[in-house]
């Protein structure tokens, strides 16, 4: 999704607006996904200091070193490109910069090094966590933002299409080849960025964030294949669970269970729920039907520019949905040493329905490929 100049005035108008609104005299965006979001550059985590400056008056200032200047896409009217040469202390520049100010809102991906820097500059600072402010602000998508992630979603769907219909070999590979497989399959479909591909075979399916290794897939097997990757600066995430020969009576069961409890949770994302009524609404069947202990994370999270950010679907969080918040739904059973089950779709919330963004396949499908 290309971030134009209006585009980025425009959030940026709105960061000054919330800077107002909470007392903040600035806002101090480094490494990390706010600074994209803002003004369409992505920092490289360098031990050099790239820092976004915007107060409530004056144009925002990016401060950076002076040779990824280039990388800057300028926005004249937008905001300034300070670039800063090794000799100089860029710190003191972010020091300066902030004026007469106190009231700091950091960025919350800043290293330490940079914000233990600046408190030693200007001890009298007050600093904030800048989520008061961010986190609203992407939380909610836009209607070009929910197609951007629709685009990723369907992507994805495809690649795990091609996983269910036997494209993509299973018995007698590795998982690391498997998800080898899979990556290629997520850039190919136009993803620019493979962010994971778990491939959990056997036992190793009990493990929710298995690292795809070497054990070989076997005749009969649970494969969990979780994927996911950035297409144009949206990231899709999808898990689906298939087959390496008939399942088992008791794998149906659990199954059956898995896939009650996801639609339950997926059918109340919707505007008014709360994201702990989402998570609740997966984890009383679960545990109704006796796995309780077995489900061992929260039942989703948000999704947009990062594949893990605000909102977050957990007991706890009482926070309400709006249109236009996307999450993940993704309740898993899992039995150490056995097997374990994880079904995921991203959701966007709807005024009185949620809107599905993922449309592969939830049958237990058995791939013998």
């Amino acid at each position: 999704m290309m971030l134009t100049e209006q585009l980025s005035a425009a959030r940026l108008q709105t960061v000054r607006a919330q800077l107002e609104d909470h007392n903040i005299d600035a806002l101090c965006i480094s490494v990390g996904a706010d600074l994209p979001y803002l003004i369409g550059y992505e920092a490289m985590p360098l031990e050099r200091l790239t820092m976004l400056v915007v107060d409530q008056t004056n144009k925002p200032t990016l401060f950076i070193p002076t040779l990824e200047v280039p990388r800057v896409e300028t926005m004249d009217g937008v905001f300034d490109v300070v670039g800063w040469d090794e000799t100089i202390d860029p710190i003191g520049l972010v020091g300066r910069r902030i004026g007469d100010g106190r009231r700091v809102a950091m960025g919350d991906t800043t290293w330490a090094r940079f914000v233990i820097d600046l408190l030693k500059l200007r001890p009298e600072l007050e600093l904030h966590r800048s989520a008061g402010i961010m986190t609203p602000l992407r939380a909610v998508k836009s209607s070009a933002e929910i197609e951007a992630l629709r685009t990723a979603a369907e992507a994805a769907d495809r690649v795990i299409g091609q996983l269910q219909n036997g494209e993509v070999g299973l018995v007698g590979r590795t998982e690391a080849q498997v998800s080898d497989e899979l990556g290629h399959r997520l850039l190919a479909e136009g993803h620019q960025v493979v962010n994971f591909a778990i491939v959990a075979s056997g036992p190793n399916s009990a493990s929710p964030h298995h690292h795809a290794g070497s054990r070989v897939i076997e005749p009969g097997d649970v494969v969990l294949c979780d994927i996911g990757g950035t297409f144009d600066g949206y990231c899709s995430d999808i898990t689906r669970c298939v087959f390496a020969g008939e399942p088992s009576a008791e794998v149906e069961e659990v199954y059956a269970v898995l896939y009650q409890a996801q639609r339950a949770a997926v059918a109340i994302g919707h505007e008014g729920a709360s994201c702990q009524d989402v998570d609740r609404a997966a984890r009383s069947i679960i545990a109704e039907a006796g796995y309780g202990d077995q489900f061992v994370h929260r039942t989703g999270h948000g999704i947009g520019m990062e594949a893990h950010e605000d909102p977050y679907m957990v007991e706890g969080n009482a926070d309400k949905l709006v249109a236009g918040h996307a999450f993940s739904v993704e309740p898993g059973i899992y039995l150490p040493g056995r097997f374990g089950l994880r079904l995921e779709d991203i959701v966007v919330a709807g005024v009185d329905a949620p809107d599905q963004l993922n449309q592969s396949d939830h049958d237990m499908l058995v791939v013998t490929a």
